[in-house]
């Protein structure tokens, strides 16, 4: 007879455990409803339904409020962290799965999940059943016996199984004493105080000895020293805690066993359900993985089981490379360990797999010649289409390898950022637990029966390129369903390449002024600090230090406090120079030693600032005498790149500072010029042709200096008649229109008045109706659709639109007025710098793209070459979208270093 197997689940606490596992906005609806927790829950319950093969489940769930524990103890549980807004809503949901499942859960008033876990447990030992608990709370620990287990939650979704001897090996006691133990070291997630100076060491020690905590109470006067005495002063809270923590194993639930063996899958609510929640692969999981409802016929789509696939890794040395690539057709899909970053690339192991389940898996340095020449010719090889995720970090890595990587067909990374452009990252394991329902940190070979010469192989480097296949095939679904733009999947593809070309060739830099420049800016780090002592007569005070800081401000200098925080009171740079602002006008003797202090300190934060943009730089310079930056292509949702290690695209052009670190980069050896060319009032232009304003579309046409142009309209006057004041208004509040900036903030950035502000916004909408017509528009039609649009069709999805939080709301407004705008622009300066680097090739030209900083392209030129490489600018960025109503205007400079090729 088989024996019955009782699997429980504390709700609430595996539902946490998967929310921090996995970020939430890679698990998050068309709808705005964050679903990390329900998809994190339910791989943790099929992977434990397929360990332990359970007959009865149940999963038990807090209730909101408090129990009787609470009312013992009021500050129970108190002091936790607020729960996150995106984990707010997925138990019920989590519950509606459950229901779909046909598993039973249960909640009790007055009680708490870990009650009715123990009552189960308990009658589930009466029944002879053996029994595992699922959860991350150590309280359970005192549930477990030679019948049952802990399975406990470990970093990278590990999970721990514990009996009596692993419960002592972890706490030091057996699991009968652990809520002993709990009493006297306390409980900080329950916020219960242990005794002072007594840790779990000493606790199991004194337990050890009288055997448990109500003998170790009274024998409480044996024990000497300062941990004996705080035991004595703390007795009654130590009885307290037992009375909490110890687990309630008799609530009157569940008559009947039998009642917690499942139901089966109601696949037809399943279907339903799991369409709501965007999960796609998860549903497949679990209809192979569970029964379906008895009395339920199967639907016709799910007659065909859902298939295991098998994949069989190939070791480098078993078969040669040319017979792989002869039995197992293209395309192939790349995965490498190594490092991927711009001139120090490298690649240790590498895995190929044809979409057939066949993996070759081997080092580029143990390969015979031959493997390495058939490698060398399907890397280098246009005709052979490759993909992977993360191809840019490949580029630079085959290319540490000697071999120049072409064929690029797919990127899932790419793919995942076009889809889900709002996503912090776009990590692969966490987009194959979404979409294939893979767990690759469990090393979830069963879904994938990986064998490599026999062996089981867990979290591989050909499981991962395998993967990379089924993940495209499920972005290929998602992006028809979508109707999703195949022109700018390409466009990025492109980019990738063309970034990766970019990164490789870097900028070079002037060493010798970059040391000086920053000796000069260390100097001033010095004498800001020495300024700022000598203002209050003490050069011992910490700079650095908010503490000491708050103690000059406001309790030597006496001076108005700034906002109060947890430490104390702000010290950031903005309350500083609203403080120093504030006392301005003052002339007694705190407020003048104020001013002089806090206008040194600020100096002092900005040139420390400097100095350290300055060490990055470097520490950034390559021994060829080149800084190498590397481009995040998947981080803004705009479409926009960003740079980092170093960042070269915060070097402002606006600051005298900035000038002088933009001089430290040159043309290198075999070139004489830098070239710098951008896009001037892109976005205004764009802003222009999208709202189809036939005034500002004539201002444009016409050559004219739209925002005088403008001015003269909202001010009413003659544009010769518009002064430097109303035309810098008028500049601020039209790009802060592109930007979603409301009267209030425009009243902020302008310093002055909201109804002057608002005032401005008036006059320019009256005068130009059909901006306004086109930014109401944009929102009205973003809320029904979810999404924004560029004019190549890259889309920012927006279902906060809909919120009921009016914050939430009202940023959402914002950013469905700039995505367009900021998105369109960054398509046209990705065209662009693409198809100058495409001329300057067929030209045959030496001269070169180095850097694309925003709208500004960075070139490095060959004298000669000077005339006909900026015709190929001037010619390629200003027809870049030959569509557009309103001319595109570039600028073009030439100098020997960055600064000198401003314009």
């Amino acid at each position: 007879m088989t024996k019955n197997i009782m699997l429980l689940l504390d709700g609430h606490s595996m539902a946490f455990r998967s929310f921090f596992a996995l970020p939430a906005d890679s698990f998050r609806t068309a709808q705005g409803q964050y679903t990390n927790a329900v998809h994190g829950f339910i791989n943790t319950l099929l992977r434990l339904i397929n360990d332990y093969q359970p007959t009865h489940i149940a999963v038990a769930f807090d209730l909101p409020g408090g129990t009787f524990r609470t009312r013992e103890y009021g500050e129970y549980k108190g002091g936790r962290a607020k729960t996150p807004e995106e984990f707010k809503g997925q138990i019920g949901v989590i519950q509606e799965v459950l229901n779909v499942l046909g598993v039973s859960w249960l909640t009790v008033e007055d009680y708490e999940a870990d009650d009715i876990v123990a009552t189960l447990s308990a009658r589930g030992e009466e029944a002879g059943m053996d029994v595992y608990i699922a959860s991350g709370d150590k309280d359970s620990y005192q549930l477990v016996s030679e019948q049952t287990s802990v399975v406990y939650p470990m970093p990278r979704a590990q999970m721990l199984l514990l009996n009596p001897d692993g419960v002592e090996e972890r706490s030091g006691v057996r699991p009968e004493m652990y809520s002993d133990l709990a009493a006297l070291v306390g409980e900080k997630a329950d916020n219960l105080p242990g005794v002072p100076g007594v840790g779990p060491k000493t606790a199991a020690k004194w337990l050890q000895l009288y055997g448990n905590l109500d003998a170790l109470i009274d024998h409480a006067d044996e024990i000497k020293g300062k941990a004996g005495q705080s035991l004595r002063d703390h007795v009654e809270q130590v009885r307290l805690n037992r009375q909490l923590n110890q687990l309630i194993r008799d609530l009157d639930i569940v008559p009947d066993l039998e009642a917690l063996r499942p139901l089966g899958v109601d696949q037809q609510a399943l279907h339903e359900l799991f369409d709501t929640l965007d999960f796609t692969s998860l549903r497949k999981r679990v209809l192979d993985e569970l029964p379906l409802r008895a009395g339920l016929a199967p639907l016709a789509e799910d007659q065909e089981a859902v298939s295991v696939r098998t994949v069989s890794v190939v070791s480098a040395g078993k078969v040669a490379l040319s017979t792989f690539i002869h039995e197992h057709p293209a395309p192939y899909a790349l995965a490498f360990d190594g490092v991927g970053t711009p001139g120090k690339g490298r690649v240790d192991t590498f895995a190929l797999a044809s979409n057939d389940g066949f993996v070759f898996v081997g080092s580029p340095a143990l390969l015979n010649p031959e493997d390495t020449n058939t490698l060398t010719e399907i890397i280098k090889d246009p005709d052979v289409p490759l993909l992977g995720h993360g191809l840019k970090a490949q580029i630079h890595a085959w290319q540490g390898q000697g071999m120049s990587l072409s064929g690029i067909s797919a990127d899932t990374e790419i793919d995942a950022y076009l889809l889900h452009p709002d996503q912090r990252s776009y990590d692969f394991a966490e987009l194959v637990q979404r979409y294939l329902a893979v767990d690759l940190n469990a090393g979830d070979s069963d879904t994938l029966g990986i064998s490599l010469d026999g062996q089981i192989v867990g979290e591989d480097i050909g499981q991962r390129a395998v993967l990379v296949h089924d993940l495209r095939e499920a972005f290929e679904r998602e992006f028809d369903a979508e109707d999703y733009n195949d022109t700018l999947v390409d466009l990025e593809l492109r980019v990738t390449e063309g970034l990766a070309r970019m990164e490789s060739r870097g900028i070079a830099v002037d060493r010798d002024r970059l040391d000086a420049l920053h000796a000069d800016f260390d100097a001033r780090v010095q004498a800001a600090a020495q300024q700022a002592w000598d203002a209050i007569g003490d050069s011992s005070v910490n700079l650095s230090s908010p503490k000491q800081l708050q103690a000059v401000l406001f309790d030597q200098l006496n001076l108005p406090k700034t906002k109060k925080t947890k430490s104390g009171y702000t010290t950031n740079a903005d309350a500083l120079a609203g403080l120093l602002a504030k006392i301005s006008l003052r002339e007694d003797d705190e407020a003048l030693a104020g001013q002089a202090f806090l206008s040194s300190l600020l100096e002092h934060r900005d040139a420390i600032k400097l100095r350290q943009s300055v060490e990055g730089l470097q520490r950034a310079v390559q021994s060829d005498g080149r800084i190498r930056t590397t481009y995040q292509q998947t981080v803004a949702a705009t479409g926009r790149l960003s740079s980092t290690d170093p960042n070269l695209q915060n070097i402002h052009a606006r600051t005298e500072e900035g000038q002088r670190i933009r001089e430290v980069f040159v043309a290198g050896e075999g070139f004489d010029y830098l070239m710098t060319a951008d896009y001037s009032q892109i976005e205004m232009r764009l802003m222009a042709h999208l709202s189809n304003d036939t005034a500002l579309i004539e201002a444009f046409n016409q050559g004219a200096d739209l925002h005088r142009f403008v001015a003269s309209r909202v001010y009413g006057i003659a544009e010769s008649d518009v002064s430097g004041a109303q035309r810098s208004k008028i500049k601020a509040m039209s790009y802060g229109l592109v930007y979603g900036l409301s009267a209030y903030g425009l009243s902020a950035q302008l310093k002055i008045p909201v109804p002057e502000a608002q005032n401005l916004m008036d006059g320019y909408f009256q005068r130009f109706g059909a901006v306004k017509q086109y930014l109401d528009g944009l929102v009205d039609k973003a809320r029904k659709e979810s999404y924004t649009e560029t004019i190549l069709g890259r889309r920012r999805y927006l279902p906060e639109l809909n919120s009921q939080s009016r914050q939430v709301r009202e940023s959402a407004e914002r950013m469905a007025l700039n995505a367009p705008i900021q998105g369109s622009a960054a398509d046209i300066i990705k065209i662009a710098m693409l198809n100058v680097e495409s001329e300057l090739t067929r030209r045959q030209l030496a001269s070169r793209v180095l850097l694309q900083v925003h709208d500004e392209l960075v070139l490095e030129v060959v004298a000669s070459e000077a005339e006909q490489v900026e015709d190929v600018v001037r010619e390629q960025m200003g027809s870049a979208w030959e569509s557009l109503s309103v001319p595109l205007s570039v600028g073009i400079g030439i100098g020997r270093n960055w600064r000198e090729a401003a314009h």
